[in-house]
Formats: structure tokens, C-alpha cells, sequence
């Protein structure tokens, strides 16, 4: 009988506590706290996301089942749901914001590796946004339209691993453009985004970082042709160009040459014509690395249907983004775990397993495995050796 941790304290086992006391540190987060710790909002609200919880009275009444467990979870308090809702309302978002970064910055060094179907040795990162709609009742802060609300999830996710490196919640009437402003390109990467994204002063700010960008452009795009390249037309690229801007404002915006490439995908009949400032690649690797951009869109249905971040346990703005980012550090540390305990299930079958067992004294590998992990006893002796 296996008499060791809780599956939950295994899994927050491989949280790095050490970093999360400097993030509450750094935000004052517990100022005026007597009892009710960051680390105790933080694991009933891990909890909540494991187990879906629907909302804090959910939260309450789940743990207050299970009182004679919480020390072994971590969590030193007793949990209110006023207490709850209280923490989510006043301590800082930026807090879990930062721990998340932390965790993602981990899973990035194990996921460096991992192949997503294109061989590169660069960086690739796909670039989107979701929106999650809101009453506005409910949620006056977060402008949309006028009879509506509604938050934006900007996310740059990493293609090896399908890790999110960068989020940015704002209201929904934040136009996806200008979120290229909070991006510092990383030299060397490849950054593949739609055409609602299609600024050429702001791609240009890409180009200067010696950085990489793929884009869709739009059908009113007026350029002039200086070169073209030979293709093969069996692969799907029709035509592969050097060009120039044409207009005052967008070649005074993007003064250097684009590559164009128009491509017709035989699978769904459509044809595609893209924008790049790489100049080495083959063209079907360009058509290549814009489809793996569905990736990001996956990513954001995943979240939706397995994670609980499109009903929210509070109404201000504060309560919303800290229950998104600590969203993003429970799919984070599931991910940090399949690849630290080499784990082959998908992350959807591991969150499944954990929101039935979270109470259970069993070794974490074996319940999101078939193996039939045994604990070795060594039972002392005094039997002297007869032989060395």
C-alpha cells in the first residue's frame, strides 16, 4: 500500500516554490494578510483547474469536504469563498503573471528540442489571438461593442511543444495589430502570423531585429516585381518573387525587398500568397511553417474546453487575469511534468486522469501510465554477510 504524498502535492512538487515567494515579494502580495497566504489562493485556485470547479461555492464545498487533506496539499488556511474571492479581487495578477513566465521559460529549455514537423534549427513562433465573450453586465471594464464585452487572449506559442511564451489580455476592442508593439522579436526566429497582423512599419521593426516573419497579404496589395524564381510547379508554389513595396506610405514603412510566394494547397482547394524576409528557405518550407500556424488556433480550443477560462469565479478585471495566468501555469506544469517523467499520454488524458485521483496516495507516474509502478521496501537486517 502506497502510504506517500497526495497526487495534488506531487504535482505542485514540481512547482519552484523558491520563485513564487520572490513573485508575492515583489508585488507586496501579502500586505495586510493575516491568514490567507498568495500560495493558498494560488493552490485552491490549481485545484479549481485540475478538477473543473465552476465556481467558488464549487471551490468551498469540494475542500471543505476534504479539510483533514488540505495541510497535505499546502494549503494552511480554511478556505471561505468570500476569503477566496476577496484574494482574487486584491492581490495582483502580476503576480501569477510572473510565476507563469517562470514556468514557461522551464518548459521551454525541455521543449527545445521536440520536433513539430518541419526541420529547423531556429525558433518558430505562431502569433493569434482568441476572444472570450463576456456579459456586459457582468463586466462593464471589458469594452467591445455596445451591447457586449468580451477579453482577448493575444498569445505567441511556440511550436516546439506548443508552449504559450507570451500573453496579453486586454478588452475586446484591442485591434490584434497593436500587439506587435509589446513583442521583442528574438533574433534568428521565425514569427508566422494571419494577415490581420499585416503592418509594414511594425514588420519592418521585425526585419531590423534580424528576426523572421511569415505572413498571409492581402488581396489589395499593390507591389513591384524585381526578380523570379524558378519553382516547381508539382509542389503547389505557383510563383516565388523578389519585390518591392509600392505606394508612398508602405514602401516609405518597408524600404527593403519581400519575398512573395503564392501557393495553392491541393487539400482544400484554396491558394495562399505570403509574405516573408527570409531569402534562403524553400519556398514549400514557407507554405510549410504558415500551416503549422494552426497549431496556435488548436491551442486555444484546447484551453477553452479542458482549462476554466470562459466562466470566471470573479468580475473585475484583476480576478479575471489572475485566473487566466494561473490557467496558463496549470497547462504549463502538465506539460513540464509529461516531459520530466517522459510521459507518452497527451496532456488532455493526464488532466483527465488528475481530476479523478487529485485525492489519492498513489505514485504519479503510475496513475497516468499502465505501468504498474511497486515501491521497493528495504526491510533492515542483521543478518551479518557470510561473503563480501
Amino acid at each position: 500500500m502506497y502510504t506517500g504524498k497526495l497526487i495534488f502535492s506531487q504535482v505542485t512538487d514540481f512547482l519552484p516554490m523558491h520563485s513564487f515567494r520572490q513573485c508575492v515579494e515583489r508585488y507586496q502580495g501579502h500586505h495586510k494578510v493575516k491568514s490567507f497566504s498568495c500560495l493558498d489562493q494560488y493552490l485552491c485556485m490549481v485545484f479549481a483547474q485540475l478538477t473543473y470547479r465552476e465556481s467558488l461555492r464549487d471551490i468551498e464545498a469540494c475542500l471543505r469536504a476534504q479539510s483533514n487533506k488540505l495541510y497535505h496539499m499546502g494549503i494552511r488556511s480554511k478556505v471561505a469563498r468570500n476569503t477566496l474571492a476577496n484574494a482574487n479581487k486584491k492581490r495582483d495578477w502580476r503576480i501569477y503573471a510572473d510565476f507563469a513566465q517562470l514556468l514557461i521559460y522551464e518548459a521551454q529549455e525541455l521543449y527545445r528540442n521536440e520536433n513539430f514537423g518541419i526541420e529547423l534549427t531556429e525558433s518558430v513562433y505562431a502569433l493569434d489571438s482568441t476572444t472570450i465573450d463576456l456579459s456586459l453586465s457582468v463586466f462593464p471594464w471589458a469594452n467591445f461593442r455596445q451591447n457586449k464585452a468580451a477579453i482577448k487572449l493575444h498569445t505567441l506559442l511556440d511550436l516546439r511543444g506548443n508552449i504559450p511564451t507570451f500573453i496579453h489580455i486586454s478588452d475586446g476592442k484591442l485591434h490584434d495589430v497593436n500587439v506587435l508593439d509589446r513583442l521583442i522579436p528574438e533574433p534568428g526566429s521565425f514569427y508566422i502570423m494571419d494577415r490581420g497582423y499585416l503592418d509594414f512599419a511594425r514588420l519592418f521593426h521585425i526585419n531590423q531585429w534580424a528576426a523572421f516573419f511569415v505572413i498571409r497579404a492581402k488581396s489589395n496589395f499593390r507591389f513591384h516585381r524585381i526578380y523570379s524564381h524558378p519553382t516547381e510547379q508539382d509542389t503547389g508554389v505557383k510563383c516565388d518573387q523578389t519585390i518591392r513595396l509600392a505606394g508612398f506610405y508602405p514602401s516609405k514603412d518597408y524600404p527593403d525587398k519581400l519575398r512573395r510566394i503564392k501557393y495553392f494547397d491541393s487539400t482544400t482547394g484554396k491558394t495562399f500568397v505570403f509574405l516573408t524576409n527570409n531569402f534562403t528557405l524553400p519556398a514549400q518550407t514557407i507554405a510549410d511553417l504558415y500551416r503549422c500556424r494552426w497549431q496556435v488556433e488548436l491551442f486555444f480550443k484546447w484551453i477553452k474546453q479542458h482549462l476554466r477560462i470562459k466562466s470566471f469565479f470573479g468580475t473585475s478585471e484583476n480576478a479575471v487575469k489572475s485566473q487566466v495566468w494561473i490557467a496558463v501555469s496549470v497547462y504549463v506544469i502538465v506539460a513540464i511534468i509529461k516531459k520530466r517523467l517522459k510521459i507518452t499520454t497527451s496532456l488532455y488524458t493526464i488532466l483527465q486522469v488528475l481530476s479523478l485521483t487529485i485525492f489519492e496516495k498513489m505514485p504519479l507516474l503510475q496513475i497516468v501510465t499502465k505501468n504498474d509502478c511497486k515501491n521497493k521496501i528495504n526491510v533492515p537486517s542483521n543478518q551479518l554477510r557470510l561473503f563480501d
